[in-house]
């Protein structure tokens, strides 16, 4: 949304193309809805006073989370009129599965203009991955525009568990392997939200280290640097319950599968039974909801665990505030929002050392980096950033300042900008205008 808000407010006509909405982790189809009505009532402006563009919005009812070949092939269809219609300049693509479909539909309709960008984009917010601008053989496309592919997280899952399980996972991730490959050689540019995503999916021979460049994922740091009224961290603990002498454990992430909120209480349930002082503050809901509040329960730690339930975008800054340090143990990551927003807010991390993690969680500088899933040393860092408040402070203090440039809005969609730019200067020879 912030890059879609942003290359409006550049002059672009911006299309964001997504799928239904459900479930809980929420839907930020509110804000393009706010969006629009502001450039309705001409107080969206761009930087030459002209009154920016509404955000087309296009729901592509077949296109799902879950794996099915009938909704995904119908998918497939739609995507490919939507941007014959459309015609953009640029197609876009974010999050695997829709980011395969949505590169193929890209290519397949082959009537996007080349050439200057005449100020058209489509957006995908479920689509994602990477390719070439050349077919399977390498020949020449024709007339396609710039297609472009964010890789926000892998796709592949951990090998882990039952023999029959893990002979699963490595099927899912080959099938996963093979498409991304075909993707990527439908599609001009692969932009990865961390140095890591680029070199586990060149390790996969996906895409040619050409093809690939780096852009954070940018946010709002305004709304972390700067409590809002009543948001404060004081007043923000009381609204939850929490005394100013309890010591936060926040977590920020959907109640769901390889977010490790398990670990958490497997490495802490002896410390938090030992501390009354000590409370986890967990921010979201999702699937794993009932389950983890059983087993909660179960280990006699009721009173222990906050939970807020899903809470809008726009208040996450202020249950960040009202923590003392971050756990983000995390299996699988691209480059977690959530660390860079804590240490917006002042909050300093400890995070498990996957994917893209160390890239922001910096170990001895920004925050505690422990390896995946050793409950032992996960403790220790929660201990230790206990014990030694001094240290906390100085790990955030710098974190804050890392942050603030690297990952505002602003930054992320000039850097899109300059890559749109490039990509249309090189012409459909391939990425060769490429930093």
């Amino acid at each position: 949304m912030l890059s879609c808000e942003g290359q409006a407010r550049l002059g672009h006509e911006v299309h964001l193309a997504f799928g239904p909405i459900y479930g809980p982790e929420g839907s930020l189809l509110g804000r393009v809805e706010a969006f629009n009505e502001r450039c309705a009532r001409g107080e969206e402006r761009t930087a030459s006073g002209e009154a920016c563009r509404p955000i087309g919005v296009h729901v592509v009812p077949n296109l799902v989370r879950e794996v099915r070949p009938i909704a995904d092939a119908r998918c497939y269809g739609d995507l490919k009129r939507l941007i014959a219609s459309l015609r953009p300049d640029v197609v876009h693509t974010h999050s695997s599965k829709a980011g395969i479909l949505g590169r193929a539909a890209a290519w397949a309709a082959g009537r996007v203009r080349n050439g200057q960008m005449a100020n058209k984009q489509v957006a995908n917010e479920e689509l994602a991955s990477p390719g070439m601008g050349r077919g399977e053989r390498g020949e020449q496309r024709g007339t396609c525009g710039v297609i472009c592919h964010t890789i926000h997280g892998p796709p592949f899952m951990p090998v882990e568990g039952s023999p029959v399980r893990r002979a699963k996972v490595r099927m899912a991730n080959l099938m996963y392997v093979l498409a991304e490959r075909y993707a990527a050689r439908r599609c001009d540019v692969i932009i990865s939200v961390a140095d890591a995503m680029t070199a586990l999916f060149l390790s996969h021979r996906i895409g040619r280290p050409e093809q690939y460049v780096t852009v954070r994922s940018g946010m709002e740091v305004e709304s972390f640097l700067h409590a809002r009224p009543g948001e404060t961290r004081e007043e923000v603990r009381r609204e939850l319950g929490l005394a100013p002498g309890d010591f936060v454990i926040g977590t920020v992430a959907r109640l769901a599968e390889h977010k490790g909120h398990d670990d958490i209480l497997d490495a802490l349930g002896d410390d938090l039974r030992a501390h009354p002082d000590w409370k986890l503050l967990w921010v979201g809901d999702g699937w794993w909801r009932d389950r983890l509040l059983a087993r909660v329960e179960a280990m006699g730690l009721r009173d222990r665990v906050v939970t807020t339930g899903l809470v809008p975008q726009e208040r996450a800054p202020a249950m960040m505030r009202a923590m003392d340090l971050l756990v983000h143990p995390s299996s699988r990551e691209g480059l977690p929002r959530t660390v860079p927003q804590a240490l917006l807010c002042g909050v300093a991390p400890v995070a498990y050392d996957v994917d893209g993690t160390r890239e922001v969680c910096r170990p001895g500088e920004t925050g505690v980096l422990v390896p995946l899933r050793d409950l032992g040393a996960l403790r220790s860092g929660v201990v230790r950033l206990h014990e030694h408040p001094e240290e906390r402070r100085a790990l955030a203090e710098r974190g804050r300042e890392f942050c603030r440039v690297e990952f505002s809005a602003e930054q992320m969609v000039e850097e899109l900008e300059r890559v749109y730019a490039r990509m249309g200067a090189a012409g459909r020879g391939g990425p060769s205008g490429m930093p």
